[in-house]
C-alpha cells in the first residue's frame, strides 16, 4: 500500500490559511501614524483572531453575535447605556477600575461607575436630603474626606446616587423626576453629611439583550444595595465607588462583581423613636452609617 505524500495534511493547510490572513490584516496598520491606535487595534485583532480561532465559530455563531450587538446599539439611548451594561456583566468594567486605580496607601477602593450617573444633579448643603422624596427608608449617612496622609479635604464635591426602595434611578422613568441623587461639598475640616434612603438590592435592566444574555447562561440580574459616590477635587484622584450594605445576601454575587471588601460597611437600624443626629423627625425606621474617604493624590 501507498501514501500520497503529495497531499497537503488539511490541519496544517488551515491553520497555514488563517495565520496567513492574521498577518496580513495586522499589517494592514502598519501605517497609522498613531503610535498608541496602532498597538490597540492591532492587538484587538490578535486577541479576536485567536477567540475565533479557539472555538471553531460558526458563521450562524457569527451571525447571531452580530445581531446581540445590533439589538445593544438599537436600545442605547441618552439615558439607557447598554454597552455599558455589557461591559459590567462581563467583568471588564470592573478590571478597567482595577487596573486604572492602583492602590495607593489606604485611598479608598473605586469600583463601576454603572449606567445611572447624571450630570447636573441639584446641590444640596451640608445635612441635606439626597432622596428628593424617593420612597425608600430614611438612612443618615456621615464621614470625612482626607489624603492619605490624613489631612482634611475641603471643598470636595461628592455625588451621590442610588435607586429607590422599588430598584429604580429616576431616569428609568418616564417623567422628568430628579430623586435620589444630589451633589454637596466638604466642609472645612473634610466633613459631609447628608440624608438618603436606605440602599436596597435590585436588578439591572434586563429587559434587553444584556438580560436575555444573563438568562441564557444562567446568571442573576441582582446587584447587591448600595449607595454611589463620585468625590472630584483638584489635585487628588477622582474616586468613583460604592458602599454596600453588610449582611446583604448578595454581596458574593453582585452581577456586575463590584463588591470590594473595604467597601462594605454597616448600615445600623434605629427604632421610630431613636432622636436623629439633625434633630429630624422620623416617623418609623432609618438607618445610620459611616463611611471615611481617603484619596489618592494625582
Amino acid at each position: 500500500m501507498t501514501h500520497d505524500h503529495s497531499a497537503p495534511d488539511i490541519a496544517a493547510e488551515r491553520a497555514r490559511r488563517e495565520q496567513d490572513l492574521l498577518e496580513r490584516v495586522l499589517r494592514s496598520f502598519d501605517d497609522c501614524a498613531d503610535p498608541r491606535l496602532k498597538e490597540l487595534m492591532r492587538a484587538l485583532v490578535r486577541h479576536l483572531h485567536a477567540f475565533l480561532r479557539e472555538v471553531r465559530l460558526s458563521e450562524e455563531e457569527w451571525r447571531k453575535g452580530v445581531e446581540f450587538l445590533t439589538r445593544v446599539g438599537h436600545i442605547t439611548d441618552d439615558v439607557r447605556q447598554e454597552f455599558i451594561l455589557l461591559s459590567d456583566v462581563l467583568g471588564a468594567s470592573m478590571q478597567m477600575i482595577t487596573m486604572n486605580n492602583p492602590a495607593h496607601g489606604d485611598a479608598t477602593e473605586a469600583t463601576v461607575l454603572g449606567p445611572f450617573f447624571v450630570d447636573g444633579a441639584p446641590r444640596i448643603e451640608l445635612g441635606g436630603d439626597v432622596s428628593g422624596g424617593a420612597p425608600g427608608e430614611p438612612c443618615w449617612v456621615e464621614g470625612t474626606v482626607r489624603d492619605t496622609a490624613g489631612a482634611a479635604v475641603p471643598g470636595a464635591r461628592v455625588e451621590v446616587w442610588e435607586a429607590d426602595a422599588d430598584g429604580f434611578y429616576d431616569v428609568q422613568y418616564d417623567d422628568d423626576r430628579t430623586m435620589g441623587r444630589a451633589h454637596l461639598f466638604t466642609g472645612p475640616d473634610g466633613e459631609y453629611r447628608f440624608w438618603a434612603n436606605t440602599p436596597t438590592p435590585y436588578p439591572i435592566p434586563h429587559d434587553g439583550p444584556v438580560g436575555a444574555l444573563l438568562a441564557a447562561v444562567g446568571r442573576s440580574p441582582m446587584r447587591a444595595s448600595h449607595l454611589h459616590f463620585l468625590v472630584k477635587v483638584d489635585g487628588y484622584r477622582t474616586l468613583v465607588t460604592h458602599i454596600f450594605v453588610r449582611g446583604d445576601d448578595l454581596l458574593e454575587s453582585d452581577t456586575v462583581f463590584g463588591v470590594r471588601d473595604s467597601l462594605v460597611k454597616d448600615f445600623e437600624s434605629r427604632p421610630a423613636d431613636t432622636p436623629t443626629p439633625d434633630g429630624r423627625a422620623i416617623n418609623g425606621l432609618w438607618s445610620k452609617a459611616r463611611f471615611e474617604i481617603v484619596l489618592a493624590p494625582v
